[in-house]
């Protein structure tokens, strides 16, 4: 097993808490030791749901491992049962408790509760958190949908949103409203606000819209095999793929597409003499398989970006991640250690970052703007606001989420510039606190000089790192700090390969000749 501060993905049974907490009338039951209990930690704090999930434990501690453990978890699904009276139970073991080998499913069975209680075998030393929520979804749908009439107007069920979802809730009205404007209502939306007997009539409606195939694409395919429903293959995120969509929308529905952009605040922005500003800006991309393609499509094609890497963690989507690098040629990067991340960043130094939570420290710590556009995510990915990534609306909040840390570092880039003016060296306080600014050396005097930051990475190794001049770090200040840290590494290998043990401004523009060639 490894273990590591950060993950991309927890294990596949918190890829279940995610389609229960999701639901509605559905009960969880994890048969897991004293310190697997973390769930509520996950959806109240990070999701700020106002409930708790809807799982019990049987909490056993290393103490019972010498007596019936099994006995703990048969009374743990009859003291749910008779507490929640769930419409229907899922039952499975953490990881630590699958060792014990007690077999919930069987044990399940054996009780005889009065609702159905479907198991779940998620193989935790081989698989993940979306692998789980794929499973979990598809037994549920496996166990509980039925083939019946279809309703009378044209309808659609919408799978995959989960909790924990990046976006998911906005998504789904968003999602919703595409449909709508088509004349398509939605039939049942799943997991996301669903209960068992809302999957019992899945089979009502005339389609499926995938939109996430990281938590639903296996039921997807088992609903177009098994009900005859067909399901979306377009995930509506960015104004082509939004278009795109519609268009597939209303051909599985028999309707003419139509697309009302009046909403959409992009054109302007296209059409403008700052847009020229994001041209050509070098974007890396990582996060679930699903959003780094979507992010892919519009850095390229929308926004006029340059590609300079991607990849996601999902192994699951290795394939078409890598078949997609190849058509921005680059090398996909398919891992889920986040140092591997960090040294591939660090080596390409981009202009921006797309990517999870992880990436978004992963800039901070090497000074590069980073727009969150994957789970997994923080509390701050979670907003009060209207903030979807799906659909027009969506479209927009891509666009300002992506945009700002760019103008922003443009902004930083300009006080950068300026930092020896008597309100901005770094001595000075912030400007809009007065006085503070002419604080030591005078109004319009000389800043004082101050040791300019080294990146986390500036730590000497066993041999002697080049020494900066003062100088040389004064004229390294004067460099965007965008392509700094870049020009720092340059700067030093070009030293080191000469065996300099100081490194001055010959140094640093001779440097500057070399790598400009």
């Amino acid at each position: 097993m490894k273990l590591s501060v950060w993950t991309y993905e927890g294990p596949p049974h918190v890829g279940a808490m995610r389609v229960a907490t999701g639901m509605r009338g559905l009960h969880y039951v994890l048969h897991a030791p004293q310190g697997d209990t973390y769930a509520d930690l996950l959806f109240t704090m990070i999701e700020r749901r106002d409930h708790r999930p809807p799982v019990t434990y049987t909490t056993f501690q290393a103490r019972d491992l010498g007596s019936d453990t099994a006995e703990l978890f048969t009374t743990a699904c009859h003291a749910a049962y008779e507490r929640f009276r769930p419409q229907a139970m899922i039952v499975g073991a953490s990881c630590t408790a699958e060792l014990i080998q007690d077999d919930p499913g069987g044990l399940a069975a054996a009780m005889d509760l009065p609702v159905p209680v479907i198991p779940l075998e998620l193989p935790s030393y081989q698989r993940k958190e979306n692998f789980g929520a794929d499973e979990t979804f598809f037994q549920l749908v496996r166990h509980l949908a039925r083939p019946m009439a279809r309703t009378p107007e044209v309808t659609a069920n919408l799978f995959g949103p989960t909790g924990l979802g990046f976006r998911h809730r906005d998504d789904i009205d968003e999602v919703t409203r595409l449909l709508s404007d088509l004349g398509i209502g939605v039939n049942v939306c799943a997991p996301m606000g669903a209960t068992p007997a809302d999957l019992a009539r899945l089979g009502a409606a005339h389609f499926n819209v995938l939109m996430y195939p990281e938590t639903a694409e296996t039921a997807a395919r088992w609903c177009e095999r098994s009900l005859g429903q067909p399901f979306t293959k377009t995930v509506p995120i960015g104004v082509g793929a939004t278009r795109a969509f519609v268009a597939e929308a209303a051909r599985l529905a028999g309707v003419d597409a139509r697309l009302d952009e009046s909403r959409l605040r992009l054109p302007w922005y296209a059409r403008s003499v700052d847009s020229t500003y994001l041209t050509g800006k070098r974007v890396f991309i990582f996060g679930d398989g699903t959003h780094v393609a979507a992010a892919a499509r519009i850095a390229r094609d929308e926004m006029g970006f340059e590609v300079a890497g991607l990849g996601c963690y999902n192994r699951e989507y290795a394939r078409p991640v890598r078949t997609l690098a190849r058509d921005h040629g680059v090398e996909a990067l398919i891992t889920d250690d986040y140092l591997d991340v960090e040294a591939e960043i660090e080596r390409l130094q981009p202009e921006l970052i797309l990517g999870t939570q992880m990436e978004r420290h992963i800039g901070k710590r090497l000074g590069i703007p980073c727009a969150v556009i994957s789970a997994p995510v923080h509390v701050q990915d979670f907003p009060a606001r209207y903030s979807p990534q799906m659909g027009l609306e969506g479209a927009n909040v891509i666009f300002d989420t992506w945009v700002h840390p760019l103008v922003m570092g443009l902004e930083e880039h300009l006080l950068h510039m300026f930092r020896e003016d008597f309100e901005f060296h770094d001595a000075a306080g912030a400007s809009h606190h007065g006085r503070t600014a002419r604080a030591g050396t005078g109004e319009g005097g000389p800043a004082p000089h101050a040791p300019a930051a080294h990146s986390p990475r500036d730590i000497s190794g066993p041999k002697m790192d080049p020494v900066w001049a003062r100088a040389a770090e004064d004229e390294l200040r004067k460099v965007p700090f965008f392509v700094r840290g870049k020009a720092r590494r340059n700067t030093e290998a070009f030293a080191a390969a000469r065996g300099l043990s100081e490194i001055g401004v010959e140094t640093l523009y001779e440097a500057k000749a070399r790598y400009a060639r």
